[in-house]
């Protein structure tokens, strides 16, 4: 686990000093070691965080011709089967991942990534073809950026690698900010930062002469099959044990996140890791920590923990912003920076249990197919009309229901994230040329038109609330501790079974995720197989109506970056509303606040 940082310039020989400056801003990604290369052309930093191979996995690394070099950012567990293959033709001089990836790409080139079973972000610059070839892992585990001006190319692990570069115009986009404040994150391949990208899921890039080709190697597909359950089940356990073992090879010591739900608990009862790490608050509402102490007694294994109070949250807050690049409203992901912090003191590694709910049917709007069919049974036109009249009437419990049920799903569902709706944003954002939802998601539901609601809710939520929210703030909350996170649910062979799942071993009148359940029933010592989803939850709702938080948001809602994009009398009457509690408004409020503090990060003087 690694940053990277690089580019490739045709008109100027590259700078070290340059280079240098750009990984040393990320240099939290990498505390133990640095390397570079630099040609005629291209620039490539690393920053090592060692886990594998630690004497000499030194990056960047070489083919034995020393034509081709690669900077790698994460972990291809497979890496062993692979060298494997390759040995008979190619030398080895490491036991690290990255030499496999060079060698492998010798062999496979650009069909590489179709080997790999990990997380991953790499570039290969091979200079007898002069061309950049840059992947990233089809989870969206590993970040990878880049940002083009004239014939300067350049990419890293974050987007605040480029402000050190002198080609890089660091200019904001307004165009997303109404997308934004509906998503609660920034929901498309553009960012905040006028021109930079981000590089998709299982996508790769070439640079070749000053052009940029795109090409996909991943993407989800789902079909369903009418099984037994305890096949599946037995197929469930099969594949998370042999993940699981797969996620604990380091030369380092593995921990892992622990919270009270079967996710997590899963997967510690499985690898049985002598260390876990746990965050809760006094309110008992929200902490989880009696919850895993009891696990961890009955496992006979480790559990360190801590209590979050509203004055570390906010004190953290501005800092976490700068690290997550763009402003991420999810207040779980403050509570990750925590537990991330306490882990970080201890070991290199930890095991999280991102990507269960997506695959294995973890969410309870899935049970909706279920719960509300005795509403779909009243014809569509009456439905719609009644739903056209309660869009009128916006975050009304009863008026919510009735107006997502008489829309097609791809009407109004953009997944788990949803603070805003289109209008309601768009009244209060003051920017023009805003983009709406639907063009946003719509391409997704074009792909899987012909699949279930329930797998398009899956495929929904995978591509805007876990790659955009969880696993972002996952990497950047660890990386900022040097720490690595790795999740073995975002596995091949784990996605292979779940893919293959009917509905009934997704959802069913009880539960959510039975088949999950089911399997971790097996393994797991106490009732968390079956406990409800928490999901890092944070007393923010309450916070925000006591006086030190409420004064600092209306303080911020008052400000001039507040009056220069929103329509400041509109979102202090959604504070006012909060505090008064004449409306629940607080990820409305909380989406705000964020983006105002991540601005002031990165665009204005604090």
């Amino acid at each position: 686990m690694c940053g990277i940082a690089g580019y490739i310039d045709s008109e100027n020989k590259p700078s070290k000093k340059i280079l240098k400056a750009m990984t040393d801003r990320i240099a939290h990604r990498g505390p133990d070691a640095e390397g570079f290369f630099l040609d005629d052309m291209a620039a490539l930093g690393h920053r090592r965080l060692s886990i594998i191979d630690l004497s000499t996995g030194d990056q960047p690394m070489y083919n034995e011709k020393k034509d081709i070099v690669i900077i790698y950012n994460g972990e291809v567990y497979n890496f062993q089967e692979l060298r494997e293959e390759l040995k008979d033709k190619y030398k080895f001089k490491t036991k690290s991942d990255t030499e496999v990836l060079i060698h492998g790409y010798e062999e496979w080139g650009h069909k590489l990534t179709s080997k790999l079973r990990g997380m991953f972000a790499f570039a290969i610059w091979d200079m007898k073809k002069q061309e950049l070839y840059c992947a990233r892992d089809g989870w969206g585990i590993k970040p990878f950026y880049y940002y083009k001006n004239g014939k300067t190319f350049m990419f890293a692990s974050e987007i605040k690698a480029f402000l050190d570069h002198p080609k890089f115009k660091k200019e904001f986009n307004e165009e997303i900010l109404s997308a934004y404040l509906c998503f609660n994150s920034t929901p498309t391949e553009e960012t905040f930062f006028k021109g930079v990208k981000r590089l998709e899921p299982g996508y790769q890039l070439i640079y070749k002469d000053n052009k940029i080709k795109i090409e996909k190697f991943f993407e989800l597909e789902f079909k369903e099959e009418d099984r037994d359950i305890n096949e599946i089940v037995k197929d469930i356990s099969k594949a998370m044990k042999d993940s699981v073992k797969y996620h604990e090879i380091a030369d380092v010591e593995v921990g892992s996140f622990l919270s009270s739900g079967i996710d997590s608990s899963y997967l510690v009862s499985l690898s049985r890791p002598d260390k876990t790490y746990t965050v809760g608050y006094d309110d008992p509402k929200y902490d989880e920590i009696g919850y895993a102490k009891d696990l961890t007694s009955k496992l006979g294994i480790h559990n360190k923990s801590k209590k979050i109070t509203k004055e570390e949250y906010m004190k953290a807050f501005p800092s976490i912003m700068y690290h997550m690049d763009e402003p991420l409203a999810d207040p779980s992901a403050i509570a990750l920076y925590f537990v991330a912090q306490i882990a970080s003191k201890d070991v290199k590694v930890v095991m999280s249990g991102e990507g269960a709910d997506e695959l294995f049917g973890g969410y309870n709007t899935y049970r909706e197919e279920i719960d509300q069919a005795w509403y779909m049974k009243i014809p569509y036109p009456i439905r719609h009309l009644a739903s056209n009249i309660a869009g009128i009437i916006p975050d009304v419990r009863g008026f919510n229901f009735v107006w997502r049920r008489g829309q097609k799903l791809e009407d109004y569902n953009i997944g788990l994230g949803r603070v805003f709706r289109d209008k309601e944003a768009m009244k209060i954002v003051k920017c023009k040329n805003q983009l709406y939802t639907k063009d946003i998601v719509s391409p997704f539901y074009e792909t899987y038109k012909n699949n279930s609601n329930v797998v398009k809710r899956q495929v929904i939520d995978f591509y805007f609330w876990l790659v955009r929210d969880f696993l972002h703030a996952v990497d950047r909350n660890t990386m900022m501790f040097g720490l690595e996170a790795r999740t073995p649910y975002l596995d091949l062979e784990v996605y292979d079974v779940a893919r293959k799942m009917p509905t009934s071993a997704k959802i069913n009148k009880e539960t959510t995720k039975p088949a999950l359940r089911m399997a971790a029933k097996e393994v797991i010592p106490n009732e968390s197989y079956k406990k409800k989803k928490l999901g890092f939850p944070v007393p923010l709702r309450e916070w925000i109506r006591e006086d030190d938080l409420y004064n600092d948001i209306k303080e911020k809602f008052n400000s001039k970056v507040a009056s220069k994009y929103f329509d400041v009398k509109k979102i202090n009457k959604l504070l006012e509303d909060h505090k008064n509690k004449r409306k629940d408004c607080y990820k409305k409020v909380w989406t705000i606040y964020t983006f105002i503090v991540w601005y002031n990060q990165f665009f204005e003087e604090v």
